[in-house]
């Protein structure tokens, strides 16, 4: 899913979920990034994120 930047707020920075151009909603809306994590990424206007399973942890 791709995310544009919204705006900022004072340790975050809120991103709206770019619409599906199949028209099925939205899967997460509304993201907040803590800023230090996108200093370290160049700041960017755009950012992309990727929902998977997590793996399993094997039992004891």
């Amino acid at each position: 899913m791709e995310f544009v930047k919204e705006r900022e707020t004072k340790n975050t920075v809120r991103f709206q979920e770019v619409e599906n151009p199949d028209g099925e909603p939205p899967v997460v809306g509304t993201l907040y990034v803590q800023k230090w994590v996108l200093k370290r990424l160049g700041d960017p206007d755009r950012i992309a994120v990727a929902i998977r399973p997590s793996t399993p942890t094997p039992p004891a």
